[in-house]
């Protein structure tokens, strides 16, 4: 049983599950788990796993339109180096203030590989928080930033050489887009962050929302990195649409409201595709250019 299928299992129990966090008392909440084996290629440091993996959380406030206020971390390793410590100390330290959070403090455990477990909170707005249910027919779908940086890391990570493992660190140090996610609430009708893929992510707002998407692959805005690793153009839209861990946002936005919330997010929108009804014969949900978009991404659990 892979994430997704865990998390539809749960859902009877948990009829308040499967949004990117919780919300209690006007406070979302939202916690995550990354791995050495799963989540940081050889090469990353330890700085570059501390700012990933808190902005991990703070990616799910963002895609509540809440704005963030403090998160934690439990750091667990075979053993304690003072070194790395205080690297992965730094880079949760640097990305909550890069979006006017605090790092305020964590746990420390043993463990057989390196891993990490983050919480973060924040405050929702009076716009109230936007799910991923919301979403209606004749809604723009519109994503924030650019696409691949993950994909493009990888690729960077594996080829070994110190140049291309410095900027694929810097890739892997991602924005969170607390700003843009502010933006949009009140205006976006179902928002996500894109931490399974865009293609996953539209499947999953549309399964929430109960309608179906179509998405013009050309539209969708790659990253810098991708434009130049990958050589052809279905390349770049695998890496792009499929690889995952961008921590963009994916939105449904009113047609008549993607020009004024587009000036007000500081990553940037591009709208991508429109919001259609759901197939009455069961027929794809997502549909990229006329045709089925897989329901394929970043997934804990596959092997």
């Amino acid at each position: 049983m892979n994430e997704r299928d865990a998390l539809r299992a749960i859902a009877a129990d948990l009829p308040h599950a499967g949004d990117d966090a919780a919300v209690v008392d006007g406070t979302v909440i939202t916690t995550d788990m990354l791995h050495e084996r799963t989540d940081f290629p050889p090469g990353t440091t330890r700085y570059t796993a501390g700012w990933r993996a808190v902005g991990a959380s703070l990616s799910d406030v963002a895609a509540m339109g809440a704005a963030a206020r403090a998160a934690v971390a439990v750091y667990a390793d075979e053993a304690f180096d003072p070194d790395e410590l205080d690297a992965f100390v730094a880079g949760a330290v640097d990305v909550c203030e890069a979006i006017d959070a605090e790092y305020v403090g964590g746990d420390l455990d043993e463990h057989v590989e390196f891993t990490t477990a983050t919480t973060a909170i924040g405050d929702v707005t009076d716009a109230g928080p936007v799910t991923r249910g919301g979403a209606r027919p004749g809604d723009a779908l519109c994503v924030t930033g650019e696409w691949g940086r993950s994909a493009a890391a990888l690729r960077l990570f594996k080829s070994g050489s110190d140049e291309a493992v410095e900027r694929a660190n810097e890739l892997f140090r991602f924005a969170p887009r607390v700003a843009d996610g502010l933006a949009l609430a009140g205006t976006a009708t179902a928002m996500m962050d894109s931490s399974d893929g865009l293609a996953r992510s539209c499947h999953q707002l549309g399964e929430a929302s109960e309608v179906g998407i179509e998405i013009e692959r050309d539209a969708v805005p790659v990253h810098p990195a991708v434009e130049e690793l990958a050589e052809r153009s279905a390349e770049r839209f695998e890496l792009a649409a499929h690889f995952g861990e961008d921590f963009e946002l994916v939105c449904a936005v009113p047609e008549d409201e993607v020009d004024e919330v587009e000036e007000a997010c500081p990553a940037g929108l591009t709208r991508i595709g429109t919001v259609v009804e759901e197939s009455d014969e069961g027929g794809p949900r997502v549909l990229a250019d006329g045709e089925p978009l897989p329901d394929r991404g970043f997934t804990h659990g596959d092997e």
